[in-house]
């Protein structure tokens, strides 16, 4: 009898420091979301894509571009974005209503074009019309 009661506190004390490992190992990896590599903008609510569709790469932007996470990721707190890398990402129209504009939050359309296309224009100034990324529309809008 001596065996068996042993021998069950051994098996659960296995147990135990098992689930202990797998929660430490396994728990944090599973909240780390990877960022997307494309994300497809396809705003037709409000009828505001006349262009169609963009495709957009995090992976170019970030790496090949060096452009910095709170370029387009925020939270403003007293005018300030407090945004930074690692914070939880909330989806655009969380904050951006996608039909109207209300106080200093532009609607969905109106904060995804100014923030691209015054980057692209910023990057056609900085590097030359002929090097810069995209200079038309349609270089960024697949067609309808």
């Amino acid at each position: 009898m001596k065996k068996l009661i042993i021998r069950n506190s051994s098996i659960i004390m296995v147990f135990t420091i098992l689930m202990v490992f797998l929660a430490v190992t396994l728990l944090p990896a599973s909240e780390e979301k990877e960022m997307p590599e494309d994300i497809v903008f396809d705003e037709e609510i409000c009828k505001h894509n006349r262009k169609g569709p963009v495709a957009f790469s995090h992976l170019t932007h970030a790496e090949d571009y060096e452009l910095s996470c709170t370029q387009c990721h925020h939270e403003y707190k007293d005018g300030k974005n407090v945004w930074e890398e690692g914070d939880p990402v909330k989806k655009c129209g969380e904050c951006h209503d996608p039909c109207e504009s209300k106080g200093n939050i532009k609607k969905l359309y109106l904060a995804f074009h100014k923030n691209c296309k015054g980057c692209h224009r910023r990057l056609k100034k900085e590097w030359g019309s002929t090097d810069a990324p995209y200079k038309a529309c349609k270089d960024c809008h697949e067609l309808k």
